[in-house]
């Protein structure tokens, strides 16, 4: 035992601190949305830390997806690390066509067949608002980072950063329906040390968001009526 704590402590000299983690809560606020006001969720916020001394751990590139099903995308909320690959599988029974053309990284994976999936590298950092072009209701957003500390807050508003070395950082926060000036005025810096770093709820006002609608991949308007057919002209090309 005595030479495992040996190693154990030379490791800790050698990378400099003991990784901690960072956890806190989000609280929702003037929201019109129904989930957080008849259901209390929460969920969907992308809390993330950047070192001050602007040197990060090497980030671990995982394969992640956002899957297609019932005119949804899931995860509605995904943060990822500069360099991931999503994968888009198409899990209904009609014909979808994942695109963005806002801020963030534009991409157009053209129509594809059920059963079938395209695949997306965020080579960028930003924020990258997703929408089919057949079906205007469905939408999502992928939160593109250039740190591994980050987490998304769940159900209940709780998030936990685990890993984080020792060090500061500077704490940012999105939500995709507040304004930039409250996210802004929420960012903060935070020290991290060996214990676990506890959080104040972070209270979020959706009151200044406003709602812009989408046009589709031409920045066209959707047809007022979207009908599903087993097969559409040039599918699977």
């Amino acid at each position: 035992m005595t030479w495992v704590l040996r190693i154990f402590f030379s490791l800790v000299i050698a990378t400099g601190a003991l990784a901690s983690t960072v956890r806190g809560s989000i609280d929702l606020m003037a929201s019109r949305d129904p989930m957080v006001r008849k259901h209390k969720d929460f969920s969907g916020v992308v809390v993330w830390l950047e070192p001050l001394n602007g040197a990060a751990a090497p980030i671990e590139i995982r394969p992640a997806q956002m899957i297609q099903k019932n005119k949804s995308f899931t995860p509605h909320v995904l943060a990822i690390p500069v360099g991931t690959s999503v994968s888009f599988p198409n899990f209904d029974p009609i014909f979808h066509n994942a695109f963005s053309n806002f801020n963030g990284q534009i991409f157009d994976v053209g129509l594809y067949k059920p059963g079938s999936r395209r695949i997306v590298a965020f080579k960028r950092e930003g924020v990258v608002r997703v929408f089919c072009n057949i079906h205007p209701q469905m939408s999502a957003v992928i939160v593109v980072l250039k740190t591994p500390y980050f987490a998304v807050s769940d159900k209940n508003g709780a998030f936990e950063i685990p890993g984080v070395p020792s060090g500061d950082y500077h704490l940012r926060v999105f939500h995709e329906r507040a304004a930039q000036e409250t996210l802004d005025a929420l960012s903060r810096n935070i020290t991290v040390n060996s214990e676990p770093v506890d959080l104040r709820a972070l209270a979020i006002s959706e009151s200044g968001y406003l709602q812009v609608p989408h046009t589709n991949k031409y920045g066209k308007d959707y047809p007022p009526v979207i009908e599903d057919h087993p097969a559409y002209p040039g599918a699977g090309k």
